[in-house]
């Protein structure tokens, strides 16, 4: 029904411009002689006026088909500019012609100056019937301003700030209202950018917050550098005015500027540096044809593994997971994205050996991303044996069936808390590692692993537990006011990860270099301000204390490990600490052995196998 009711609206639009054009012809014929005759009515011929009128049917069914073929009665008028303006004029100026073609084929003479003069008539006259519309509605959504138009400050007066001032002025969906714009090129101080004047650069934007009672901030700068960005947001987010911010320079590229593709400024924009890129289409060539295995591949990282790998054409695609909410979802996400994809999607406990032996005899993969594990410090801290089971026995029992079934290459997933541990999580990583390297002595597989930090906005890391904090009105909880980690986005680190996996050449530890460390605090306290409040009055931010197995700083590194340099500055390798394998595999075994009984001094047993393992 409200589709043919928009149906009937057209119709009836296309109705009215079509007898207002008809309209606007006859006017326009006898407008150019009441100018061509300089005003005097009585002046002209009568013979003129009856020999325009004679013809002006035929005229007007040639204008008709002019004006359809230039799409005047098919565009949206609404979003007119240059191209439907380009298109009167040629329209106008061809009915002009047709004009003086008929009265030369039938004898009648009329003024040369007739001919100019009907074409500039008509061309008003329609122009002011397709662009007048907008120019009412302008001034209506002006005077109808009122307390429900948040007043918005534009930060960039370049081409995206140009489209963005047009599409919020020209919107009947957007209650927004352009009061201001800033921009640091001092030669468009005091211009114009459809009405609204550039009034000062970033350092005027606390004063012009104040001065005209902004509410939100929209940073229009999608190709400028990530360290400018973050120091226009130190400005702004101590406003308190809602920030958001155009995503990307491809954006501009693609014409998709506008108020839809607006995102929430986020902590990731806080980081201060440019997004690491990696060239994936070079080093993805070893994964195109290869049947690739991922486990854990529902989570944060294996999810982010599996729609990397998926765009680089692999023969098969199976994914590994225990828990079918998050696997479920990505099995969707890549069906829908990669219909080609050879996909197999599987619900399977790394702990089962009988089950990881079937998986991988059907399958038979090239290459295993090992990615399932437990991961989170506090939770392991009070089910240590659960950490040992998961982590160590499961790692180690789909590193038997990639020997077992000569996989040729074994990426593991593992953490700096890995370093000189202090909780159970990390010295069971530190057990993965010893894994990888004494199976790799022992395999044809290449089997290696891949050490980073945090990553923002994983399942269960800092970031979304704080926005929760926020929405419920705080207090936003910091373990200590002094502690550092080192952060990346997931897409970032899975994309060093695959790169490490090519470089690969067996028993290798790489380490990602994960840029400058950052303060919980601050990553707390900015997150705040983002949200339109003030750290300590509106959301106040609370100290808890360290808790159990927590440092106040992550190591990339054990000193015996030495670095040696990759192509790629951004990962390095790792020198393998000597072990005694044949001491560590027996290890192994009782470990694997006394875990089962669910014994109390698990962490006992742990710290015999990892030296560098102290548990607070």
């Amino acid at each position: 029904m409200e589709q043919k009711m928009k149906d009937y609206q057209l119709i009836i639009k296309r109705i009215f411009l079509i007898v207002y054009d008809m309209i606007a012809i006859v006017a326009a014929s006898l407008l150019a002689l009441f100018i061509r005759f300089e005003g005097n009515y009585g002046a002209i011929p009568k013979v003129y006026v009856m020999k325009s009128l004679q013809y002006i049917w035929v005229i007007m069914v040639a204008t008709a088909i002019i004006f359809y073929c230039f799409r005047l009665y098919s565009s949206l008028w609404t979003f007119a500019g240059a191209p439907e303006l380009i298109n009167i004029t040629f329209a106008c100026a061809l009915s002009a012609l047709a004009q003086m073609t008929m009265m030369v084929l039938f004898a009648v003479q009329m003024p040369r100056s007739y001919y100019i003069l009907y074409g500039v008539s008509l061309w008003i006259l329609v122009f002011l019937s397709r662009f007048s519309y907008r120019g009412i509605r302008t001034l209506i959504r002006r005077q109808g301003s009122g307390t429900d138009t948040s007043r918005v400050m534009i930060v960039g007066a370049g081409a995206a700030g140009n489209l963005l001032v047009k599409e919020i002025r020209n919107s009947n969906h957007v209650s927004k209202q352009v009061v201001c714009i800033v921009d640091d090129d001092k030669s468009k101080e005091g211009s114009y950018l459809h009405g609204v004047k550039v009034m000062g650069n970033r350092q005027n934007i606390p004063e012009l917050v104040k001065r005209y009672r902004i509410d939100e901030i929209i940073i229009a700068m999608p190709s400028a550098p990530a360290k400018d960005i973050k120091a226009i947001l130190d400005v702004c987010k101590e406003t308190g005015c809602d920030l958001k911010r155009l995503p990307g320079v491809y954006q501009l590229v693609n014409g998709e500027v506008g108020v839809s593709k607006l995102k929430e400024v986020d902590v990731n924009d806080l980081l201060g540096r440019e997004p690491v890129k990696v060239d994936l289409s070079a080093i993805m060539e070893y994964v195109a044809g290869k049947v690739v295995l991922v486990t854990g591949g529902g989570g944060s990282i294996g999810s982010e593994i599996c729609r990397q790998v998926a765009g680089h054409n692999p023969k098969m695609l199976v994914l590994v997971d225990i828990y079918e909410n998050t696997t479920y979802d990505i099995q969707n996400e890549l069906r829908n994205r990669f219909p080609e994809l050879n996909l197999v999607v599987l619900i399977a406990s790394v702990r089962n050996t009988k089950r990881m032996d079937m998986i991988f005899e059907t399958y038979r993969p090239d290459i295993v991303y090992h990615a399932a594990a437990h991961k989170h410090v506090p939770l392991m801290e009070d089910s240590p044996n659960e950490a040992v089971k998961n982590n160590v026995l499961g790692t180690w029992k789909v590193v038997q069936a990639a020997d077992k079934w000569k996989v040729k290459r074994f990426v593991m997933i593992s953490t700096d808390k890995a370093v000189n541990p202090t909780n159970i999580m990390g010295a069971t990583k530190r057990i993965c590692e010893m894994i990888i390297q004494t199976y790799n002595n022992r395999s044809r597989t290449e089997f290696v692993a891949v050490r980073f930090g945090n990553v923002l906005g994983s399942n269960g890391s800092v970031i979304p537990l704080f926005k929760k904090q926020i929405e419920q009105g705080g207090p936003v909880t910091v373990t200590h006011p002094d502690i550092i980690r080192y952060f990346m986005t997931i897409p970032e680190a899975v994309s060093l990860v695959l790169q490490a996996g090519a470089y690969a050449k067996g028993g290798e530890i790489f380490v990602l270099d994960m840029g400058e460390p950052v303060k919980i605090a601050d990553l707390a306290r900015n997150l705040i301000l983002l949200s339109g409040h003030k750290p300590g009055e509106d959301i106040q931010i609370i100290y808890t204390g360290l808790r159990p197995g927590e440092k106040l700083y992550e190591e990339m590194l054990m000193h015996e490990e030495g670095l040696q340099d990759t192509a790629n500055k951004l990962i390095h390798i790792g020198k393998p600490i000597k072990l005694d394998e044949e001491h560590f595999m027996m290890q192994l075994e009782n470990l694997k052995d006394y875990v089962v009984e669910e014994p109390t001094d698990i962490r006992k047993w742990v710290k015999e196998i990892v030296p560098t393992y102290h548990p607070q």
